[in-house]
């Protein structure tokens, strides 16, 4: 089994930044891949970033490349998403998943979810 917690969220104007943390807990916790999703309201959960169990790999959205960045520390057992010049349209629920399997982006291919941590950005 493996527990996550996300935080960090909360409202910021356009423009500015943001860093999510995901603490992850359970046996092997290090071997899974990771992932940042997010959700609009009336929108389906879609992927924004992940990283492989190393913290070699990273992938990210085609649109948020650039814009966002994916670490992680295994000794601390967390995965940040930094997020700057945050937009209107960041805003959104945003969830850390894991996996065994890399490279995954769907949805169905993540075993555990955190909670969530709401991003608001103003315009």
């Amino acid at each position: 089994q493996v527990q996550l917690v996300e935080s960090g969220g909360g409202l910021v104007q356009a423009g500015g930044s943001l860093r999510l943390s995901c603490a992850a807990s359970g046996r092997t916790v290090s071997r899974y891949a990771m992932g940042w999703f997010r959700q609009a309201p009336g929108k389906e959960r879609e992927f924004v970033a992940a990283i492989d169990y190393t913290g070699d790999m990273t992938y990210y959205s085609g649109s948020l490349k650039g814009r966002f960045t994916i670490s992680r520390d295994n000794a601390k057992n967390t995965v940040d998403l930094r997020m700057n010049s945050l937009k209107s349209e960041d805003t959104a629920v945003y969830y850390c998943g894991a996996t065994l399997l890399w490279l995954r982006v769907g949805v169905n291919h993540y075993d555990y979810w955190g909670q969530g941590t709401q991003v608001t950005v103003s315009s």
